[in-house]
């Protein structure tokens, strides 16, 4: 006996052989970033971070747009923790566990406040697959959008760039590295926090994060020096 027709049309059967989409890719970046990398180099990235995501991805369409942003990322932090780039403002890392709450919510906070005079990024020990509804709606409370970030997994990379390490409740699995600032903000999960909570933590990061704009606020004019004549390479 004959299946029923699928109402919504043939099923695409999922992409088998992804390398067509993640040359496109290593050609973009390896334009981006050809003043420190070769193309072999930008090449091994783009790979590394299709395998990283791709275990997590729940919605296979939108990989190919995470894995360039999140190569981009992890090439961008490389060439300025080696300083074959300039570093004109300090850079600010925050981790949790999944990268899918705190450490997303006060990326977004201070991204919003330091209005570019500070590089935010964020990762995850162990990270989730999506960020937590509950962070877009606090968000939104301010106004504020996260709408291009994702749950990312905890690389060398951003480690080494970074001038201040903050970590919400990831223990002891961040890296550490000699001249890096570590910050822990031991705030609650929000994960199964009534909104009245959950709005307390963010208004607890709020604050912590004004303080540290005030603390970086001459740093940038320090790392922009220390970074201009640094001689690029490949």
């Amino acid at each position: 006996m004959d299946e029923p027709a699928n109402p919504l049309g043939r099923v695409t059967p999922p992409l088998r052989d992804n390398r067509a989409v993640l040359e496109r890719i290593t050609k973009r970046l390896s334009a981006r970033h050809s003043r420190a990398f070769s193309r072999q180099t930008v090449a091994h990235y783009v790979d590394e971070c299709a395998d990283l995501l791709a275990a997590r991805a729940r919605v296979g369409t939108h990989l190919p747009v995470l894995v360039e942003r999140f190569a981009d990322q992890r090439l961008g932090a490389l060439a300025r923790g080696m300083g074959l780039v300039p570093k004109p403002v300090p850079e600010v890392l925050f981790v949790c566990t999944e990268n899918a709450g705190r450490s997303q919510l006060a990326a977004a906070l201070l991204r919003h406040r330091a209005g570019g005079a500070v590089r935010v990024l964020s990762a995850g020990s162990e990270p989730g697959t999506e960020i937590a509804p509950v962070v877009r709606r606090l968000l939104a409370e301010d106004g504020l959008t996260i709408d291009e970030e994702f749950p990312k997994p905890l690389t060398a990379e951003v480690v080494t760039a970074a001038d201040v390490v903050v970590t919400l409740g990831c223990g002891d699995a961040c890296l550490v590295r000699p001249g890096r600032r570590y910050l822990d903000w031991d705030l609650p999960d929000l994960a199964g926090l009534d909104i009245q909570s959950a709005r307390s933590v963010r208004d607890a990061l709020s604050s912590r994060i004004g303080l540290l704009i005030e603390e970086l606020s001459g740093a940038g004019t320090q790392t922009a020096e220390g970074a201009a004549h640094r001689t690029p390479r490949r």
